[in-house]
């Protein structure tokens, strides 16, 4: 279950929407003097404004709930209406209720009842949004309920249910929690004591009032529309209508019914699903979690929906059904997979700040990218959050936009959860997320405000952060995180670098410019040194490139270069693949040929996953227009792109995606696809994508042989032995039931001396198994 709760925040909803409150302005105070001999030699930091080029997309940096300045001040680019509360909006009344949020009550805003549906607080909100030029993401209900009355009433009356743990003794003494003093659940109450159906013709009716009252989307209107908020949590969060978490059947029929009427009303409305609370919501239905919740063991390698649907998680079926239904119906419903992420590690999304949290929070985000990175929670596996739900995506509903549309690293009101936020926004656009809103908003004078200040208005005058994200590494980024863009408007590369540690670090910069490098970079610098302050401190002298910088203890530190000579242009992008000759471990890519931009194309090179974050699988001359891509793993579906590279090293835009299914196996009961995700030398992180084409098997052991000097150092989704160069591995329990054409992913981390050559000899439950490296 996820750490955070949102009522506080929630009932502090009219407040944040009346915009009160003071933005401070970037400030221009003089840069803090570091001393080079006090510091720290730091990791060197690598720019290459000609690679790895991709749009980032300024709906990642929303917020939901924004205060009316502070979003004016940044230009806010989303705004969402979204949390437990809406679920059970009503327009018509004014009024919601934030179910276990606070005692099941219906609630109403202080508007003018006689006005409504004019004037409701939903209505300030978008109001507030086209003020500060804000796109607004709308929760529209999907439970199936919404509130009754502005007063009428509360799920668990004391007076008819007798007496509760807690209850709203303040304001309604008769309001509980809905449990008894023993904790047991109150069940059996109506849902009709607040709340009243609402259904695909009450969302329509509310679509067409925003367009009436605002525009439709394509003319300044509401753009964008939440298919309801975490209903894989309904049976808690609000239980008094939905005591049952939403299976597989009940999540496709309601997006089918709602967000269809959604798109009946303004075809032009962008919807976002199923939104999710976090990283079981990719893996388990909200029947599942509830069921498995109570019964714990074995439910959760084998969760009854999950085997009612073929053994398929939750979230690759979500996907496979949406693109069904635009194949049936020809238009699309769902324009982007939304799930929320709060990190899991102890404290880490709450306010605690103690050392030990501080530097938890600082490396954790590391789990919404990094495939080295073990979740240090009872996750406790790599998450690579953002890739994973790219490769669902890719997998199962190709041209799906994504969405994270709550997230929190906590203590924004601290320098370090400063820097963890401006650490999430560089990773958003780093890794290409679609859209993005924070819950909730920082004050306009916590650090997590100048953490979005860094990004949207580092100087005070509207200065942004570039919009084309560029190749940035750091040989540590754990010490020094960076992120790099170019700016569209006047070509300037913003290259930001966020010292996480308590300590100046010395580092060596690396630059290649898009265009000749002029003498100095400006220098905009936030942390710890001035809390309340953008610094502009003297200019960074460029030596054609090359230079070393100190960046100051718990700081921010971004770079503007001005754009040089003439811009040089990189080569278009290479026109759509098409496949030929797939078989069960290959397939053959042909494309159209790209235009060369400044210098002349170099090579074609071939990715089955984000090009800004993956690595390619195969890479032919400019002169070859064709490639065949091997070691695949049979019966699974990839998304292909074509990038092409010229002889000045940069590379052009990817091609449109392609999705290839290869065959199925016919020599081999199972596969197993072995790939390194990173090698330094002396270890690597290694994971085994086990699946098994032969009868249905409950509990399993894969053996393999290294064919190097590696021992595992550390393993993780199941048990890890090792003797000799012989390893074996037991499942883990709650991954032990493999079906036809079922997967699991293992992992590990091994030290190696010498060279690093993949193993042999997969065997699955002794049957021999063939074998796709990467």
């Amino acid at each position: 279950m996820r750490t955070t709760h949102k009522a506080a925040a929630l009932a502090a909803v009219a407040v944040l929407l009346a915009g009160t409150g003071a933005a401070q302005a970037a400030g221009t105070a003089p840069g803090r003097a570091v001393s080079a001999a006090a510091a720290t030699a730091g990791p060197a930091i690598t720019v290459d404004a000609t690679s790895g080029r991709h749009a980032i997309d300024p709906h990642i940096y929303g917020m939901n709930f924004p205060d009316e300045v502070l979003a004016k001040e940044l230009r806010l680019p989303m705004g969402r209406w979204g949390g437990n509360a809406t679920s059970r909006y009503n327009y018509k009344l004014d009024a919601y209720n934030a179910g276990s949020d606070w005692y099941f009550e219906d609630l109403h805003y202080n508007n003018d009842a006689a006005a409504l549906p004019a004037g409701s607080q939903a209505d300030k909100f978008v109001e507030q949004n086209r003020r500060t030029g804000t796109d607004t993401l709308m929760t529209v209900p999907m439970i199936g309920w919404t509130a009754a009355g502005r007063d009428s009433g509360c799920g668990f009356s004391i007076a008819k249910y007798g007496p509760q743990q807690e209850t709203d003794a303040q304001w309604r003494p008769d309001c509980g929690n809905g449990k008894k003093p023993d904790g047991t659940l109150i069940t059996g109450n109506a849902p009709t004591e607040t709340s009243t159906p609402a259904g695909p013709d009450f969302v329509k009716g509310w679509v067409q009032y925003l367009d009436s009252a605002y525009g439709t989307a394509s003319s300044g209107g509401v753009r964008f529309y939440n298919l309801d908020n975490e209903p894989d949590l309904w049976f808690g969060t609000h239980r008094d209508v939905h005591p049952t978490g939403p299976g597989y059947d009940e999540m496709r029929d309601s997006t089918y019914a709602v967000a269809a009427a959604v798109k009946d009303a303004d075809p032009a409305a962008q919807t976002l699903g199923p939104v999710g609370w976090g990283f079981n919501s990719l893996v388990y239905s909200g029947l599942d979690q509830q069921v498995c919740g109570q019964q714990g063991g074995s439910c959760w390698s084998n969760p009854p929906d999950a085997a009612a649907h073929g053994g398929l998680q939750f979230a690759p079926w979500y996907l496979q059904k949406m693109k069904e239904y635009e194949q049936a119906h020809g238009r699309r419903i769902l324009d982007y997979f939304d799930e929320h992420i709060y990190p899991q590690q102890s404290g880490v999304s709450g306010s605690a700040d103690d050392a030990a949290t501080q530097a938890l929070r600082l490396r954790s985000t590391r789990q919404l990218w990094d495939p080295s990175y073990v979740d240090e929670s009872w996750i406790n596996q790599p998450i690579q959050f953002v890739p994973r739900m790219r490769s669902l995506i890719d997998q199962n509903y190709p041209g799906t936009k994504l969405a994270i549309s709550e997230y929190n690293w906590g203590a924004l009101d601290h320098i370090d959860g400063g820097l963890a936020q401006a650490d999430v926004l560089g990773i958003f656009g780093r890794q290409g997320l679609d859209l993005a809103t924070l819950w909730s908003p920082p004050k306009a004078t916590d650090p997590g405000a100048y953490a979005f200040r860094m990004f949207l208005n580092y100087d005070g005058q509207g200065g942004t952060f570039g919009d084309t994200s560029v190749k940035a590494a750091s040989a540590d980024q754990d010490k020094l995180s960076v992120y790099a863009a170019e700016r569209s408007s006047d070509h300037a590369t913003t290259v930001m670098v966020i010292n996480k540690t308590t300590g100046d670090l010395t580092a060596p910069v690396s630059v290649t410019g898009s265009t000749a490098l002029p003498a100095a970079a400006q220098v905009y610098r936030y942390g710890q040194g001035d809390p309340a302050a953008i610094q502009h401190p003297a200019g960074q002298p460029l030596n054609g490139g090359s230079f070393t910088a100190t960046f100051p203890a718990y700081s921010i530190t971004e770079y503007v270069i001005p754009a040089g000579s003439a811009q040089a242009t990189p080569p278009t992008a290479p026109g759509t693949p098409t496949a030929s000759a797939t078989g069960s471990d290959r397939v053959t890519l042909t494309w159209p040929a790209a235009t060369a931009g400044t210098s002349p194309l170099a090579d074609y090179r071939v990715y089955a996953g984000d090009p800004a974050t993956t690595a390619p699988l195969v890479t032919v001359p400019a002169s070859a227009t064709s490639a065949t891509v091997t070691g695949l793993t049979p019966a699974t579906a990839y998304t292909f792109r074509v990038v092409a590279t010229d002889t000045g090293g940069r590379s052009s835009p990817p091609s449109a995606p392609l999705q290839v299914t290869t065959g199925p196996a016919t020599t081999s009961g199972c596969t197993v696809a072995y790939q390194v995700g990173n090698d330094w030398g002396s270890g690597f992180t290694a994971s085994v994508k086990i699946t098994n084409l032969a009868a249905p098997v409950t509990g399993w052991n894969l053996g393999f042989t290294f064919t190097g000097n590696q021992t595992v150092t550390q393993g993780w989704n199941g048990t890890w032995a090792q003797t000799g160069d012989k390893v074996t591995v037991k499942d883990a329990g709650w991954n032990a039931s493999l079906p036809t054409g079922g997967s699991t992913t293992i992992g590990f981390n091994g030290a190696y001396s010498g060279t690093n050559p993949a193993p042999g000899g997969f065997t699955l439950n002794g049957t021999t198994c063939s074998t796709a490296l990467h």
